[in-house]
């Protein structure tokens, strides 16, 4: 038998896990200092950039792209070529790889906080970065199949399943959730609009905690979690049924995410019975990785790699009950829009993502330098810094989320709320806010001791590139079924065939659930009365898009008896049928306002965003002072509003042509306003915009756009009568 000589390609391992290291500082530190902001929501006061409405895009796309991406392709690199027997495919797709998506987090870096922005949860880049990202993903996907294609290793292993299931995946989520029509270079509007927006964008958002935070490492889990046990996997009939019936189910569970909302019933419901499902294939997956550790748990006592993967698989297994949980709609009423929402992700990215990267790098490190850890104690003392650090933040945004869902739905015996002002709900859990930025402090300790202790550890290793490796060149054998071949064992030796089952059994699910929603015009009924966004309101929402408002407020007011006391009449879906992304949101750190329209003056709204506190004491909304003071670009308007008209919105000629001078009445009137009120703070009439030129008429600040979409939010329906509403509690 020939046997083969070549080299592993370690130098791409290696660069992986050095960013990977670097967004990690970067993406923590971010998350540190929003934190810290819900302490103290004026500490970067004044600075647009610096903004928490355009930080947290940064924190969720550093962390999940940054931080974890690189950490996957650092492992997928790693164990695909031995697993394989191969070096990857392609040292320049291999190349092209890291360094694209090494820009792409830098362009994010830079444009997120300068507010361009799509809205979209974890899917926030602009137009361009999404091509890009297409560009470079298919380009993995090209260096893994084509590694495949030129193995020595017949049967491909489970960890290679996951991993084709992720490449495939994600390219279909992020493709088909990013369809877009361009406005200008670094601004567009979804394709999608309102209740159809938010199924296609939760069908990814969902599954990109799926695909990209979950199945990636559970092939890491799989490889990983053996090499440092020196033990093999416990069982492989379960790993097979644990592959399809997850990548079959988790598909279908996006909806969950919705519910209670202006989303179809059926969607609904149909989310919530995969979701319940979905628990046995995770739990089957998790009970796969914890059982592979038989026998080895006097080695879990001394080794600071294995302490870190059994919290990490314990912390899947957590994360992946809850979720089932949540999706129960009575436990849902309660849990949405609250911090047990923070909770529950966290519990996933710091334990399961986490976690299970600093094992995986602590394990790599000094195999790929030829030399031992440098300290196992400073390993071991991260690992309790960091397990420390995830109880403090988890445990207290637990609370926090039930004594918010509490105050949010109790009544007097007079039928009205006990806690009619939102901002007593906010009071009450700032004691848990601090204990959240504590636990966020020692996580990144914890990251910094691990900074410490790779850097050394490389110094005293070899820097030895390629590493050689032999194998014996791959026999071909017949394309049917031998005898006494099982159907999954001849399936694991054609990876062309395994990928399209993996595509179809992923691909089932989103067509049965968003294919009806977006071609059955009859789910989403319209109603006469909502009309297109005039241009100074179209602009006054392009600005609350750049200012993150969406992180913080929702736009769905559920019907639920308190929500409807609180906020005025439920949502309904044909309300949304011109929003181009919707904005649903999914926190609520401040209150509903999808019926905030005409409930203020325009002053109130102007001194609101220049110094919350003046109208709402106790607030922790950031100032927004720039608004006040920058002059509104309307250099874009028609082209907006033509953009809009491709999208079935009914603006006509005449209306684009009018925009200015539409623009300039609408803008006129509420200047009008706010100098007819009393209260208005005549310091606003000298201000100069940021830039220092000539004097800025009212009419024409950002802040009158602003004013123009929130006074007419939630009023395009009239209720007359809502005591014949039926309410759920």
């Amino acid at each position: 038998m020939e046997v083969q000589q070549f080299y592993y390609d370690n130098k791409i391992v290696k660069k992986f896990i050095y960013a990977t290291i670097l967004w990690g500082v970067v993406g923590m530190s971010v998350g540190l200092l929003l934190a810290f902001m819900f302490i103290f929501p004026n500490i970067t006061d004044g600075i647009s950039w610096l903004s928490f409405g355009r930080l947290r895009p940064l924190h969720t796309n550093a962390v999940i792209f940054a931080f974890v991406g690189n950490a996957i392709f650092a492992g997928i690199y790693y164990s695909t070529q031995r697993l394989l027997k191969a070096r990857m495919y392609s040292d320049f797709l291999s190349k092209f790889n890291f360094w694209g998506w090494q820009l792409l987090i830098v362009g994010a870096a830079i444009t997120l906080p300068l507010g361009y922005t799509s809205s979209k949860e974890y899917a926030e880049l602009e137009w361009p970065f999404d091509i890009a990202i297409a560009l470079i993903w298919v380009a993995f996907g090209i260096n893994l199949m084509g590694t495949m294609i030129k193995r020595r290793q017949r049967h491909l292993y489970v960890a290679i399943w996951f991993y084709l299931a992720t490449f495939v995946t994600v390219a279909v989520l992020h493709i088909f959730n990013s369809l877009a029509l361009p406005v200008s270079a670094m601004k567009s509007y979804s394709v999608y609009a309102g209740v159809q927006d938010a199924l296609v964008q939760w069908w990814y958002g969902h599954n990109a905690v799926a695909f990209f935070l979950t199945t990636p490492f559970l092939g890491l889990m799989y490889y990983f979690v053996p090499k440092a046990a020196n033990r093999p996997v416990y069982s492989y009939r379960l790993s097979i049924v644990h592959f399809w019936s997850l990548i079959f189910i988790y598909i279908w569970a996006g909806p969950h995410h919705l519910l209670y909302t202006a989303l179809p019933e059926w969607a609904q419901n149909l989310g919530v019975a995969f979701s319940v499902m979905l628990l046995m294939p995770s739990w089957g997956g998790m009970i796969n990785g914890l059982l592979t550790l038989r026998g080895a748990w006097d080695k879990v006592r001394t080794d600071p790699v294995l302490k870190f993967m059994v919290v990490a698989i314990t912390g899947y297994g957590m994360a992946t009950f809850e979720g089932p949980l949540l999706s129960l709609k009575g436990v849902n009423a309660i849990a949405h829009y609250t911090d047990w929402i923070i909770a529950h992700v966290h519990v996933g990215a710091l334990a399961w993502n986490g976690f299970l990267t600093f094992g995986m790098i602590y394990w790599l490190v000094p195999r790929l330098f030829k030399t031992k850890l440098y300290s196992n104690a400073l390993a071991n003392m991260h690992f309790w810094v960091g397990t420390l650090g995830i109880i403090l933040y988890a445990l207290p945004m637990y609370i926090a989320g039930f004594v918010q869902a509490s105050m949010w739905k109790q009544f007097n015996p007079d039928g009205t709320l006990t806690y009619g002002n939102f901002l007593e709900t906010v009071s009450e859990i700032i004691p848990m806010y601090w204990m959240r930025a504590i636990g966020g402090t020692l996580f990144i300790i914890g990251m910094l001791i691990l900074v410490y202790n790779i850097i050394l550890t490389v110094r005293h290793g070899s820097r030895v590139e390629d590493e050689l490796a032999e194998a014996p060149a791959l026999q071909k054998v017949s394309k049917k079924r031998t005898k006494g071949e099982g159907w999954h064992t001849w399936l694991e030796r054609k990876p062309i065939r395994l990928t399209i089952y993996a595509t179809i059994a992923i691909l089932i699910g989103g067509l049965v659930q968003i294919v009806p929603t977006i071609l059955v015009k009859s789910n989403i009924p319209t109603i006469s009365s909502v009309k297109p966004y005039t241009p100074l309101e179209l602009e006054g929402r392009d600005l609350y898009i750049r200012e993150g408002c969406v992180g913080c407020h929702s736009q769905m007011i559920r019907p639920f008896r308190s929500e409807v006391e609180r906020y005025g009449e439920y949502s309904k879906a044909g309300e949304f049928v011109y929003d181009h992304p919707f904005l649903w949101g999914s926190k609520r750190t401040g209150p509903d306002l999808h019926r905030i329209g005409g409930k203020y003056s325009d002053n109130w709204h102007l001194n609101h965003m220049y110094d919350p506190q003046s109208t709402s004491s106790g607030s922790i909304m950031p100032a927004y002072q720039w608004l006040v003071k920058n002059e509104l670009d309307k250099s874009d308007t028609e082209k907006k509003m033509k953009v809009m008209v491709k999208l079935g919105v009914p603006y006509s000629d005449e209306d684009i042509a009018n925009a200015q001078e539409n623009m300039l009445v609408q803008g006129t009137q509420i200047e009008e306003n706010l100098y007819a009120d009393p209260d208005f703070a005549k310091t606003y009439e000298s201000d100069k915009n940021s830039a220092g030129e000539d004097f800025v008429e009212m009419r024409n600040r950002e802040i009158v756009a602003m004013i123009a979409y929130l006074q007419r939010l939630g009023t395009d329906i009239k209720v007359k009568n809502s005591d014949n509403q039926t309410f759920k509690n």
